[in-house]
């Protein structure tokens, strides 16, 4: 029998080149919801929500259930299932503790400048002022996902879709389509019960409510197990031409504000309205509608694939990190507008200087993590 001897070398896999096309367009997604979250401001005229139903948002969950199925969906195989529940749910434990985190940061941003400005009327933007008049409750019911301040509140959300993500990946390796009918069955009754987190702080209810949006979370875990499968988007010409025009008709109703119009025809909001919470079905479709001619239209998929050194790429691949800064630099900028009595230019001039900002960010978050491989692969 032969055998090795301790001179000959070790052959180590190499990994794959990095696909940066995922990471640029959450860095994408990351920089828009930065911009929109100062309103009253210049950029935000040039953030593609002025040009569709929907906005970064939709973008941002797509995109990370895309991601789910590149990362956690491959390894939900039989004997791992227990291991990688446990990683997902410590993530969706990550994901609350940073919604927390970025709460008590904003309330101590507009504290601070209510006290130091001298303006107090500042306390009653983005749902402050029942914190201020209800203290010990509002404490409570923030802690409890029961009170959410304005623009705080996509990493609730998103908790919540880790916490269901384990029955979904279990679901989906016994039938994809079953999974996808019961997430669109649970999306259409959560729009027309409807059925919501609850505010307890008012008669109010989630901004963003998780058993809608999971709809297009499965969505983006599918697509991308079916990719990795074997499968392919379909490319018919007349299927693309729909999606264009759709993309074209959003276009023109946003511009033209047509939205008085009228097509309900009675049916229910969840399946003709532009609601937001509920992630009415043209927001929804239009969303996909971008996402597929991004896809399968091949320039726009090429210019997307920078690279791995890209500022845009950095972005993306922090991606958690980021929102929380970008989240805490936009409460920043809220305040500089709100005591400069909406002024448009200072605010640009904020979200312009926020922007380099997020790209030193990055590189800062690059450097600390190469730093860290380096302490590990260092000689001892």
């Amino acid at each position: 029998m032969l055998q090795k001897t301790a001179a000959e070398p070790r052959v180590t896999a190499i990994p794959p080149p990095r696909d940066t096309r995922l990471d640029v367009f959450r860095a994408l997604c990351l920089l828009s919801i930065f911009i929109n979250h100062v309103p009253g401001q210049y950029f935000e005229y040039l953030t593609h929500k002025n040009a569709g139903f929907s906005d970064s948002a939709e973008a941002f969950v797509l995109i990370s259930g895309l991601a789910v199925g590149l990362a956690y969906a491959p390894k939900f195989t039989a004997g791992h299932r227990l291991a990688v529940t446990v990683r997902i749910w410590r993530r969706a434990l990550t994901l609350y503790v940073a919604h927390i985190m970025t709460s008590i940061v904003t309330l101590a941003i507009f504290a601070g400048a209510a006290l130091y400005f001298g303006r107090p009327d500042i306390l009653s933007e983005i749902n402050i002022r029942p914190m201020v008049d209800h203290t010990e409750q509002g404490v409570v019911a923030m802690v409890l996902l029961g009170h959410q301040l304005g623009y705080n509140n996509i990493l609730s959300m998103y908790a919540v879709l880790f916490l269901m993500l384990p029955g979904i990946l279990f679901l989906m390796n016994r039938s994809m389509a079953l999974v996808i009918v019961l997430s669109g069955l649970l999306w259409l009754v959560a729009g027309i019960g409807p059925v919501v987190p609850p505010n307890f702080m008012d008669e109010g209810y989630w901004f963003l409510n998780p058993f809608s949006w999971q709809f297009l979370f499965v969505i983006g875990i599918a697509a991308m197990v079916h990719v990795r499968r074997g499968g392919a988007l379909p490319r018919h010409p007349a299927l693309i031409a729909l999606a264009a025009a759709y993309v074209g008709l959003s276009f023109v109703w946003v511009v033209f504000s047509w939205w008085d119009i009228d097509l309900s025809y009675g049916l229910p909001a969840v399946l003709t309205g532009f609601d937001k919470t509920f992630l009415s079905t043209p927001r929804l479709l239009h969303v996909l509608a971008l996402a597929y001619l991004i896809a399968v239209v091949a320039p726009l998929n090429r210019a997307a694939a920078l690279r791995i050194d890209h500022p845009l790429v950095a972005i993306g691949r922090h991606s958690l990190p980021v929102f929380i800064f970008g989240t805490i630099l936009a409460m920043i900028g809220q305040v500089v507008v709100f005591v400069t009595d909406r002024n448009a230019p200072i605010g640009t001039a904020f979200v312009a200087a926020g922007l380099i900002l997020h790209v030193v960010y990055a590189r800062y978050l690059d450097a600390i993590q190469s730093l860290g491989r380096s302490r590990v692969t260092a000689p001892g």
